[in-house]
């Protein structure tokens, strides 16, 4: 089975010549169809500028990138564009929803960029939304629903034209228990049901426990990585908080 993502020896750094501050340093690891993975680090350990890098919102300073076999560091703008738009999908801490769009709207907007046929892109928004629980809310505002029931729109939205990589960064993070919990619900059928491959950056122990694999960054590098294999929830943030306890970061439990 081939890769969706694959990074070689990434390397990013800032400053110039004399004041060169290094955000990662030969970071190599693969993704590979319908897995769910994890980025965890503390603050300043690289776990952002690795999510900007492949989502191609930033540049590597070296190394290489493949994204459903394209190098995405070798595309040119407009190639680039594209690609984004057609292969990456993407969610966000703040759900940058269109305020003046309706929930069913905000989610059609990438079909209707893609000029999908109307009666496609109707039944398809439909879908979707009831498969993330917002299926009730389409013709509201998004200052009409809640923090949770935007975020899953919003992850409804990178996920109706069927990328071939979800990159999700601190979905949970502006969300209460409940909210975050039913969020993470969704995202774990999505890929378990769909056979959707997620990324998911978080500071969060009880948030990467949804995930089947972590990845930890220290100073720019892999720390280490952690597979769930057959442990349950439960068992996995205990390892997760283990881990996170080495190094030295203030990631907590939300219940």
């Amino acid at each position: 089975m081939e890769p969706i993502l694959t990074a070689v020896q990434l390397k990013k750094v800032y400053g110039g010549r004399g004041n060169q501050s290094s955000a990662l340093s030969d970071v190599n690891f693969k993704v590979f169809p319908g897995e769910f993975t994890g980025i965890m680090g503390a603050s300043g350990s690289g776990k952002t500028t690795l999510l900007n890098c492949i989502s191609t919102i930033d540049r590597p300073t070296g190394g290489s990138i493949i994204v459903d076999g394209q190098d995405v560091t070798a595309l040119k703008p407009a190639a680039l564009s594209s690609f984004r738009r057609e292969r990456l999908g993407f969610v966000f801490q703040d759900c940058n929803l269109l305020d003046t769009l309706t929930v069913f709207e905000n989610i059609a907007l990438a079909l209707t960029i893609l000029k999908t046929p109307v009666s496609e892109l109707k039944s398809s928004v439909r879908e979707t939304a009831n498969l993330l629980g917002i299926g009730d809310v389409l013709d509201k505002f998004p200052y009409q629903i809640s923090g949770g029931q935007r975020q899953r729109a919003a992850a409804a939205r990178a996920i109706i034209t069927k990328p071939a990589l979800l990159l999700a960064d601190e979905p949970t993070g502006a969300l209460d228990s409940k909210s975050a919990r039913l969020l993470l619900e969704r995202l774990d059928e999505l890929n378990r049901e769909r056979g959707a491959t997620i990324l998911m950056v978080t500071h969060d122990a009880f948030t990467a426990s949804w995930c089947r694999r972590i990845l930890f960054l220290k100073d720019g590098s892999i720390y280490a990585v952690l597979d769930r294999g057959e442990a349950d929830r439960q068992d996995f943030f205990h390892r997760i908080m283990e881990i996170v306890s080495e190094l030295g970061g203030d990631e907590t439990h939300v219940s």
